[in-house]
């Protein structure tokens, strides 16, 4: 399940694809160009250029064009299932709900370059997608770098789920379920309270986790890594306390917290 951590090593695995010309663009299944592209319009857009920088946005991973492309951006977007390869070797090791099965039918979109190399995007369900200059204002601010102003904007003044609103990306970018509960249960805050209900406290607090618990995933190597990850199963109990988890579906996702500490 590619999150901000995941993208992030993608971004970096995509700074090897730099400066490289790119030969011609293959595109496995025309539903996974988005946006207003034709995979026509699009392989004419890729051909002959180089990209010249691998930036992050949230989930979107976006490379910058130059060479014929100059002032162009190719944004990719991973879905639950997708991953980055170039030259044959992944950006991560392990996508948890994925496959790892090496199915060419998954290829969803393929970027050969004239030396011979390949940036590809596999995705089995193909719920991520590729697009010629995608809208990144829509996206809220990166959760890495995300203020305690920004953040407390983005949940104020709201009755959902404090855990629906650090998912929705248009509030803030890059937290996925894994994360969201990982923070949360390090925070102690029950991921059904109202957005508006936190105190500045709880605000602070929450900030802190979210920085820390990103840059613990990042080191550690993906959002599937946090302390509670073991545990998100039938039965499975606190770290923390001992206590039994509940499991119960915040915004529409699984979501597992203490009822002991979380508040």
């Amino acid at each position: 399940m590619p999150e901000l951590p995941e993208i992030e090593a993608y971004r970096r695995l995509a700074e090897g694809a730099l400066g490289r010309p790119v030969e011609r663009a293959v595109i496995g299944d025309r539903r996974f160009v988005r946006g207003q592209s034709s995979p026509r319009h699009l392989r004419a857009a890729l051909k002959g250029v180089t990209f010249s920088a691998a930036r992050r946005h949230g989930k979107l991973l976006v490379l910058d064009m130059a060479g014929p492309g100059q002032g162009l951006h190719l944004g990719l977007r991973f879905g639950m299932t997708g991953s980055l390869l170039l030259d044959g070797r992944a950006g991560v090791e392990h996508l948890v709900y994925a496959s790892e099965r090496d199915e060419p039918a998954w290829d969803r979109f393929t970027l050969r370059f004239t030396d011979g190399g390949r940036l590809v995007v596999r995705d089995p369900r193909m719920l991520g997608g590729v697009e010629l200059d995608p809208d990144e204002s829509v996206l809220g601010p990166d959760a890495l770098t995300v203020t305690p102003a920004q953040l407390r904007r983005a949940l104020e003044h709201s009755d959902v789920a404090v855990k629906t609103r650090l998912m929705d990306q248009h509030r803030l970018a890059g937290v996925g379920n894994l994360i969201a509960d990982e923070v949360l249960w390090r925070s102690s805050l029950d991921p059904r309270r109202r957005s508006s209900s936190l105190t500045p406290a709880e605000h602070r607090r929450l900030h802190h986790h979210l920085q820390v618990t990103l840059h613990d995933m990042l080191q550690r190597g993906g959002s599937h890594l946090g302390d509670l990850m073991p545990e998100r199963v039938p039965g499975g109990r606190c770290p923390r306390d001992g206590t039994e988890l509940v499991r119960s579906t915040v915004g529409g996702r699984t979501s597992y917290w203490c009822p002991a500490h979380q508040h």
